[in-house]
């Protein structure tokens, strides 16, 4: 006898099973998966999840039922006999198979009787009654109630024609179960041979021309049923035709007439348009809509950023999915409730409009594609919409909204500016566009500001000077956007230039003249120079001060690091090699950089030559001498701030003791 345990067990092992396995068709599958959630119910029990507060059910996949959503909105899980079964009063589950009767019978046991009495009084019952094969599309009870009025009473009030016409169309002449109804194919139905349009989506919903199959394959003695949402109607229009037709498109209508792009939507498809209305095009700022329409490269991006070049009806969204437009970039296509949404909006306010070639859905909010806007544009609604308001007030709007190919670098809104930073931001616009991608090691970019800006490319970031990438590229109609996480600072001296200048350099500058290393720090190469300040010499009593400048050059060399690397391109255990000495290892803690366990103050004062990070160690006591403390260990070289320790055993001893050394192995 298994226990409930064991039985969970297989149960969970079996789903993990057909979650990763292949399926007969993508509705089968999430059928099975469903018959698995609800078989602890008894035989033949489906698993659904229905919508909080709605009607509207689904039988559950993986996705779903571990999200316990659809479209956004909470589920509640309820159990159903699976389709083609039946319970049996006193007996666990849904043990009996439905009997097989005809389609016209088969409608009332699947519940769609409306469907029943409309087959009734339009004199159907007879061909559904009798011999033949069929696949009968019906619409539910409430897709029938949903029909508006007028409609309603016009197909009812001519029976013999009308309604018998509509109920044709929802029907095929041969038998097609789900697994027949495959992604795009369309069948020939029972009105004047025109054809319905079948779409089989990975989520395992299945469409009819944008109908779902809410009850598939309730099979019967001549035929099959398929109970769907709505009631669908006749297509004879390509989508563009329906364009053409429609006032609340007109806008639209002249913009793909002057792309001259009106014949691809002629073409065969499968298409999907969001369609702008009129109004939608209102909501444009005059001089932008009047400069990409005047543009025909910006309008022919701008209408296919509004295609896709697949059938996405309304009802196969049960979450957010990114799909390739056109245009080559991508839109968020998902929904809210009852809502289909673009990008997180929800902007559609018409859905499902069906032609022969796709389908089209209304939107009342235009959608322009990074590639139809201009730099000062592009920054609008990003974290750099603040900061790029400074370029504007600099006088830079002309290069930021004309034709110029340029990338703009543009820091985070949260970077302080301060007034002589402002300075700089014609440094911050390069005299070409670039994409990061195309960024290398050692690149030099200029500027509208006349200078030359390095690249630097480390394992895990992107840098140009002491600004890194924190953010993708936007490109635009002929600039990019270049999001960067600090203001940059151009290097205008050599590491020595930027020590001359900082009064808190004054000791070292004395250490670094007595140690004859001022032309080093003067050429042209590329340091990381971790430089102590005044307070890191202060700290040191004088006896160790005096020892420190008998092996000065040898010690200052430990500072430099050979290459250069800013504060952005440190991660965990990033490792320099010294001019002298075996290593540095950096990291970065609470967004500091430490070297060798030593805090920087100050980082990324940016050198001709290389760059300068302030290093200020913390001091401890450690019995009658304080130490300030970092140890970079060469063959029993330890150096404590700017402390050298050299066969002294009393001294070393002390250092090993002290909580900030190192365990060093010879």
């Amino acid at each position: 006898m298994w226990s409930l345990f064991s039985v969970q067990v297989l149960v969970l092992v079996l789903v993990l099973v057909l979650c990763g396995s292949e399926a007969r068709s993508p509705y089968q599958a999430v059928l099975q998966h469903s018959r698995i959630r609800g078989r602890q119910q008894g035989p033949n029990v489906c698993a659904m999840q229905q919508i909080k507060g709605t009607d509207r059910k689904y039988f559950t996949n993986c996705k779903q039922w571990y999200h316990r959503k659809v479209c956004g909105q909470p589920t509640v899980i309820t159990y159903e006999c699976c389709p083609g079964y039946e319970k049996i009063p006193g007996e666990k589950g849904c043990p009996a198979a439905l009997p097989l009767v005809n389609i016209y019978n088969t409608l009332g046991v699947v519940g769609a009787t409306t469907t029943q009495m409309y087959s009734d009084r339009a004199n159907l019952r007879e061909d559904i009654e009798g011999p033949g094969s069929f696949t009968f599309f019906a619409p539910s009870n409430e897709a029938w109630a949903a029909l508006p009025a007028e409609i309603l009473d016009a197909l009812v009030s001519n029976v013999n024609i009308e309604l018998l016409n509509a109920l044709h169309y929802h029907m095929v002449n041969r038998r097609l179960t789900s697994e027949e109804l495959k992604h795009g194919s369309t069948f020939t139905t029972m009105y004047h041979d025109t054809k319905v349009h079948i779409h089989h989506y990975s989520n395992g919903i299945v469409t009819v021309n944008c109908a779902r199959l809410i009850k598939p394959d309730q099979h019967s003695t001549n035929g099959i049923v398929h109970v769907v949402d709505r009631v669908i109607t006749a297509v004879s229009n390509n989508i563009y035709a329906i364009i053409e037709v429609d006032d609340d498109l007109e806008r639209l209508r002249t913009a793909f007439e002057a792309a001259e792009l009106s014949s691809l939507l002629e073409d065969e498809g499968p298409f999907t348009i969001f369609a702008p209305t009129n109004k939608a095009f209102e909501k444009i700022p005059p001089e932008t809509l009047n400069r990409i329409l005047g543009d025909p490269v910006a309008l022919r991006d701008l209408l296919n950023y509004h295609i896709l070049r697949t059938m996405q009806c309304s009802e196969a969204v049960l979450s957010g999915t990114p799909m390739e437009t056109l245009q080559g970039t991508t839109l968020e296509v998902s929904c809210d409730g009852d809502k289909m949404t673009l990008n997180g909006k929800a902007i559609v306010i018409r859905k499902d409009q069906l032609g022969t070639n796709g389908v089209v859905h209304f939107i009342d909010e235009l959608l322009i594609p990074d590639s139809a806007k201009t730099l000062l544009e592009l920054a609008q609604g990003l974290p750099v919409s603040t900061v790029t308001q400074l370029f504007v007030e600099a006088g830079l709007s002309d290069h930021l909204t004309g034709s110029e190919a340029l990338t703009m670098i543009a820091p985070l809104n949260d970077v302080t500016m301060t007034p002589d930073m402002k300075q700089l931001l014609t440094n911050h616009i390069l005299k070409q566009q670039i994409s990061s991608k195309s960024l290398f090691d050692g690149q030099m970019l200029e500027t509208l500001g006349g200078l030359q800006l390095r690249v630097f490319v480390y394992r895990n970031s992107l840098c140009i000077e002491n600004s890194c990438i924190a953010a993708h590229d936007r490109t635009g109609r002929y600039g990019s956007l270049l999001t960067v996480d600090k203001v940059l600072t151009p290097p205008t001296g050599t590491l020595m230039d930027i020590l001359k200048a900082d009064a808190r350099f004054s000791r070292l500058l004395e250490a670094l003249q007595t140690a004859g290393m001022m032309e080093l720090l003067n050429q042209q190469s590329t340091l990381t120079f971790f430089a102590p300040t005044n307070e890191a010499f202060d700290a040191l009593p004088p006896a160790e001060l005096n020892q420190l400048l008998r092996a000065l050059s040898r010690l200052l060399r430990l500072h430099l690091g050979a290459g250069l690397l800013v504060s952005g391109g440190v991660s965990s255990h990033t490792r320099l090699p010294p001019l002298q000495g075996d290593k540095l290892e950096l990291g970065m803690r609470n967004y500091t950089v430490y070297v060798n366990r030593v805090a920087v103050v100050e980082a990324d004062m940016m050198a001709t030559n290389g760059v300068v990070h302030a290093a200020e160690p913390q001091s401890f006591r450690n019995g009658e001498l304080t130490h300030v403390c970092y140890c970079l260990f060469t063959h029993f070289v330890c150096v404590c701030l700017l402390t050298l320790y050299v066969s002294a055993d009393n001294l070393f001893q002390k250092v090993l003791q002290s909580r900030s050394s190192r365990t060093m192995t010879v």
